[in-house]
């Protein structure tokens, strides 16, 4: 049981769940329309956990760092560096071991690759030491590392992904950041600004009417940049022909497809909305995405219509 008990403490450590933002890799061969190339699927798939063991890497390097601040917190203080289920030092080693194998790994996919894993890995570590600590640069800090991420899938795969799909990369990184730093501070509402600076030095400096405004800009320029991308982009994948895609359509019309997408886009940020503000939730999105089953519903829908019409 002890052995179990460990077990289960180093995998919470590693923090699996946090591994879904590592797909935004999979961006470029997606709407490229060479999801089906298994040369290069391969080479995406060992991306991804190259990306997986790095960023658990950094989770453990941040949550050394910030171990005297998580115990403070009502829900961090019962990770298993702050409740004392893993020592520091295991710790430590880990994330040194994942680090160089993440490096050592990208380096032999490609040099360009280990060049963005490498600033993934500086991004993170300056976040960590410096721009957690400095109002707004926080942000976007955190939003860059998503943004790394779909570059990483375009120098692995050697695909380029539309610049309309990358503005809404942008906007959508920094809008579940907003909402992270939102959730945040509904969270500590009840502290008084010592302990909520105590816990988190720059949450003291953001007002919930200007986290407000934040997150208005970057919802709306996330689904003004998809619908854009959806109605300027051409699928890349196979002639549409057949009974599910008529070939009597007018070709323009034929290439709009991608804008039935909008539907589950617009539901999902509502929804995601939602769940910040009624729900107090969104500091951790991978967890409100998996607990909230219409928005789960929701990005699973968008990702059949995207690979359906795209591939079909």
């Amino acid at each position: 049981m002890i052995q179990i008990k460990l077990i289960r403490d180093y995998l919470r450590l590693l923090r699996p769940r946090q591994w879904t933002k590592n797909l935004a890799i999979f961006a470029a061969i997606t709407f490229s329309g060479q999801l089906l190339n298994h040369i290069i699927f391969q080479k995406v798939i060992f991306g991804f956990f190259i990306f997986c063991a790095l960023s658990s890497a950094i989770y453990i390097i941040n949550d050394i760092f910030d171990i005297k601040k998580d115990k403070l917190h009502p829900f961090k203080k019962f990770r298993p560096l702050p409740h004392a289920d893993v020592s520091v030092i295991s710790a430590g080693v880990l994330a040194f071991l994942l680090g160089i194998f993440s490096l050592i790994g990208s380096f032999f996919i490609a040099p360009a690759f280990f060049v963005i894993t490498f600033a993934y890995l500086m991004l993170q570590l300056s976040y960590t030491t410096v721009f957690k600590h400095l109002m707004i640069l926080d942000i976007l800090a955190l939003a860059g590392g998503y943004i790394l991420r779909v570059y990483a899938g375009e120098v692995v795969s050697g695909f380029h992904i539309s610049v309309w799909l990358l503005l809404t990369t942008i906007s959508l990184s920094l809008f579940l950041v907003i909402g992270k730093r939102k959730s945040e501070l509904t969270l500590l509402s009840s502290f008084t600004n010592i302990q909520v600076a105590a816990t988190r030095k720059t949450l003291s400096h953001y007002s919930e009417n200007l986290l407000d405004v934040y997150a208005s800009i970057f919802a709306t320029s996330t689904f003004i940049s998809y619908a854009l991308f959806t109605f300027l982009e051409n699928p890349k994948g196979p002639p549409l022909s057949g009974d599910l895609f008529p070939l009597s359509l007018p070709i323009n019309i034929q290439k709009k497809w991608l804008m039935i997408t909008i539907i589950p886009v617009v539901y999902g940020l509502m929804r995601y909305l939602q769940d910040i503000y009624e729900k107090h939730e969104g500091e951790s999105p991978e967890r409100v995405i998996f607990s909230d089953k219409q928005l789960l519903t929701a990005l699973i829908i968008w990702v059949v219509l995207v690979i359906a019409i795209i591939y079909s």
